[in-house]
């Protein structure tokens, strides 16, 4: 029988197919237009789609896939089907949070089969942002990373029956930052960032910051689900989307790479991101939804059509290079957005 943190992993699996519809029921890019540009003036084959990631690491497409799960044999078939579709692709993947494989030897499997799976790729591998040193090393050890992601998600262990609630994190990141030697990436959950968040982040000395706004997996209604105690259904709409959450970041100008994740669906949501400042964006629920519904075959198609399509899309702003999305394309935002970017005074 597997331990309760691997049952807990497989409720997460199970409540992220069960919501993927109630979460994605609104898409917050929808709230972003960009300007057609009738003169490109340049090929599709100018197009060159490598992106800065973390440090000196660079992706091969301006999209990887994000933290999806581990810790359980389900995961574990989940995250081969990934890792050979990332090995396929060349993109790069990071892991669910490896604290479960630091204490459960038995739980190691399904995070090292992505390392196996993709032994030449990035790897990224994924801790709670209150992890200890040791901890963070020996999880980059156990997948050889290339980087190291620290969650935030104070929204979620609020929900969750069995979560923390004392939340001291900036101190433990600028140690982390400082003394690991892969970068590390600081990303929320999937309830997005202020600027200030952003601005203190970048102090603490991490390389990149991913935003990851509402409108991807829903973690306050998993969790919630998950709660026979009490009821926080109030909060399925907690957070800044994801659009939201890139305007905070660019108006923090902290010269770090932002990342996007939290709702992208589309290789325009990825264009999308990049115009509002967006250095990659990380892909998790969409490309989840459709491994659990339609299979790998299927998910392998999706991976391949973006690739396909994302340069047709950045010829058709006439950009050659996805860093000078935020500068050459223009765009424009529906009320709602419009409305939040004034308040916070973003524009």
């Amino acid at each position: 029988m597997e331990s309760r943190q691997a049952q807990r992993k497989n409720e997460h699996l199970s409540l992220a197919r069960k919501y993927y519809d109630q979460a994605h029921a609104s898409h917050p890019f929808d709230q972003v237009r960009l300007v057609h540009t009738a003169l490109p003036e340049m090929a599709v084959t100018d197009v060159d789609l490598k992106v800065p990631l973390a440090g000196q690491l660079q992706l091969s497409a301006p999209f990887y896939l994000e933290a999806m799960t581990g810790g359980s044999q389900t995961a574990l078939t989940i995250n081969r089907q990934l890792a050979r579709l990332a090995a396929k692709h060349r993109l790069a993947m990071a892991t669910g949070s490896v604290s479960i494989a630091l204490k459960d030897p038995t739980a190691r499997a399904s995070f090292t089969v992505i390392r196996e799976e993709n032994p030449d790729g990035i790897v990224i591998a994924n801790l709670s942002s209150g992890a200890s040193l040791a901890d963070a090393r020996a999880a980059v050890e156990l997948l050889d990373a290339d980087a190291l992601e620290l969650h935030l998600n104070a929204a979620q262990e609020l929900v969750m029956p069995e979560g923390d609630r004392r939340f001291f994190w900036l101190d433990n990141l600028r140690e982390l930052a400082a003394a690991l030697t892969v970068p590390v990436i600081v990303k929320e959950v999937g309830f997005g960032m202020n600027k200030t968040d952003v601005a203190k982040l970048a102090q603490a000395g991490v390389q990149a910051i991913n935003v990851s706004g509402r409108g991807g997996t829903n973690f306050a209604l998993i969790e919630n689900r998950r709660n026979h105690g009490e009821d926080f259904s109030s909060l399925a709409q907690w957070g800044q989307t994801t659009p939201e959450a890139l305007l905070e970041a660019r108006a923090a100008k902290t010269g770090r790479p932002i990342i996007a994740s939290g709702g992208i669906s589309s290789p325009l949501d990825v264009i999308k991101a990049g115009a509002l400042g967006a250095s990659s964006c990380g892909v998790a629920g969409y490309f989840l939804n459709i491994l659990q519904t339609a299979g790998p075959k299927a998910l392998d198609q999706e991976i391949a059509n973006w690739l396909a399509v994302l340069p047709r899309l950045l010829a058709l702003q006439g950009v050659s290079r996805f860093a000078d999305l935020p500068v050459m394309a223009a765009p424009v935002f529906a009320p709602e957005l419009y409305s939040y970017a004034q308040q916070r005074h973003l524009l």
